[in-house]
């Protein structure tokens, strides 16, 4: 298959352009500033010159915090630019593939997420993530692959604390009442591109197995690299962040298991082999 992937030089981008090839699929990516997808003439312009058999939005708005003061810039890429992605899709006849986030949930709800929950986002970024779900519609062959806590190539949570490490930091306070699910861009890239090999469609949620506190990855984070820092846990109120997050918004991959036959790694391997593969030194996107 022929593969358009926006934000191609973020995160999962890169990833998708390594796993790419050994899938049989031809990559062609675009990012800022070759295409800027909140304007819908680019983008259409973009899918009529590549004539794509799917196109993979990885393109977003992710600062979270920033995004509470900033909801028209996200809303504009994460939800209205979305728009643009899914018309040119479907008017090329492509599938498209969005990608969201756990932060479309609240985290109040007492077991991990499943597709068909309804979403109560409680975040500016949340609630134009969601509006990009809704928008993906438009396009009647489309997949939304909710996932989470993301880390890879690129700019991340493993790489920040490593960066700290380096610099010489002895102490480090660390959210400890939020859960997610830490994912490796590597492993999410390759079930995409077999998702998208079984003909899948609809929402699936894939992300790592098993789920964390951000102190808790932090921990691990610090005892693999072999530093004798101290993590100390700290409450979210402490942390004094703009957004608003959910409190537990792991998600269930039954779905996921169900259609690839398995789940997706530990988070504990995927980061031993991130910090192994050494990702994390070239982290300048």
């Amino acid at each position: 298959m022929r593969l358009l992937v926006t934000g191609s030089r973020g995160q999962l981008g890169r990833a998708l352009q390594q796993a790419a090839p050994a899938h049989g699929h031809e990559f062609l990516g675009y990012d800022l500033p070759e295409l800027d997808i909140t304007d819908p003439s680019a983008v259409q312009a973009a899918v009529d010159a590549v004539r794509p058999d799917v196109v993979i939005n990885c393109a977003a708005f992710t600062e979270v915090d920033a995004a509470e003061k900033q909801e028209a810039a996200a809303l504009a890429v994460n939800g209205t630019a979305v728009t643009n992605v899914a018309r040119a899709a479907e008017f090329a006849g492509a599938l498209l593939l969005q990608l969201s986030t756990d932060y479309v949930f609240d985290g109040k709800l007492d077991r991990p997420y499943r597709e068909g929950d309804a979403p109560k986002p409680v975040s500016v970024y949340g609630r134009t993530k969601l509006a990009g779900e809704r928008a993906t519609e438009l396009a009647r062959r489309h997949l939304i692959v909710r996932t989470a806590w993301l880390f890879g190539e690129g700019a991340n949570f493993v790489a920040a604390i490593r960066r700290q490490l380096d610099a010489g930091t002895k102490t480090l306070r660390v959210v400890n009442d939020q859960r997610g699910c830490p994912t490796y861009t590597v492993d999410l890239a390759d079930a995409l591109l077999r998702l998208l090999a079984s003909g899948t469609m609809g929402v699936v949620h894939a992300v790592n197995a098993g789920s964390a506190t951000w102190f808790e990855f932090a921990q691990e984070i610090v005892r693999r690299l072999g530093s004798d820092v101290e993590v100390v846990p700290i409450s979210t109120a402490e942390a004094a962040r703009q957004a608003p997050r959910p409190v537990v918004s792991v998600l269930d991959t039954s779905e996921l298991q169900r259609i690839l036959g398995s789940d997706l790694p530990p988070w504990q391997d995927a980061l031993a082999r991130y910090l192994r593969e050494g990702r994390q030194e070239r982290s300048g996107g």
